[in-house]
């Protein structure tokens, strides 16, 4: 088994029953062209390899990537990018999903590297993205209103793509084993039928809107209006005047940040 180094977060998926499961969600055809960040070992390349046209592949990692190329030199459609997946540009290939167990430590920014922000949306550019990611932050982008987890990832996420959860990954699945049990999801970018006016605007609200948790919301939000017209407001959009954030579903705040922009 390849040695891991601490500074990179590495731990190799090992399961091949998760590696089935990834596979099978990603619904690959022999037209894909996959986009695999952080390949480590190879483990799930080879598998993407036989299912798809090309795997652009990129790993920050150089003695893996000298590890990669010998290990697929015989494999014309693979592509490897040596780098750092944030900075890159790998635009230039006609990629149409991702498939990949990312980096824990970097997880927020890839998730918007490929979806955009609320204010700017990269746009419908991936039919689908199947990422490994940790189980709270699985468990973040899926959330619903009311429950713990439900925060400004999980309607930022939700507002740019459809979430769903392929399967729970426990931590014995890989070699060495994380501190943390993780998840498989699939991400299907799309526009979200109530659009925000402003897309600006719903993405200051929701930073200010959970920026304290224990507040509720008119208190959050005095800075933007005054807490007696949030309240008003709030009833007149069939709202609890005193509702935190977490209340509120994605439409609510769309619905909200219209009609402050009204």
């Amino acid at each position: 088994m390849q040695r891991t180094r601490k500074r990179f977060a590495q731990h190799w998926l090992k399961s091949e029953a998760i590696l089935d499961q990834i596979i099978a969600a990603s619904n690959l055809c022999q037209d894909d062209v996959v986009l695999e960040i952080g390949p480590g070992t190879g483990i799930l390349t080879s598998r993407l390899l036989a299912k798809v046209s090309a795997v652009i592949a990129v790993e920050l990692d150089r003695d893996l990537c000298i590890k990669l190329s010998k290990r697929f030199s015989n494999q014309d459609h693979f592509h490897l990018l040596e780098g750092d997946i944030l900075q890159l540009d790998y635009h230039n290939y006609p990629i149409n999903k991702v498939v990949a167990n990312i980096p824990y430590n970097i997880t927020g920014p890839i998730l918007a590297k490929l979806l955009g922000t609320i204010s700017q949306p990269a746009g419908e550019n991936y039919d689908l993205i199947v990422l490994l990611v940790q189980k709270e932050v699985a468990d973040r982008l899926l959330a619903q209103p009311g429950t713990k987890a439900f925060g400004g990832l999980s309607v930022r996420i939700q507002y740019l793509a459809d979430c769903r959860l392929v399967c729970q990954v426990p931590a014995k699945a890989f070699y060495p084993p994380p501190k943390v049990d993780s998840a498989v999801v699939s991400l299907s970018p799309r526009t979200f039928p109530l659009v925000a006016n402003n897309p600006q605007h719903l993405g200051t609200i929701l930073q200010l809107g959970f920026a304290n948790r224990r507040k509720m919301l008119r208190n959050n939000l005095k800075s933007l209006v005054e807490v007696d017209q949030l309240s008003e407001i709030l009833t007149t959009l069939q709202l609890n005047p005193q509702a935190r954030a977490e209340e509120l579903s994605l439409s609510n705040w769309i619905q909200l940040s219209n009609y402050l922009q009204n």
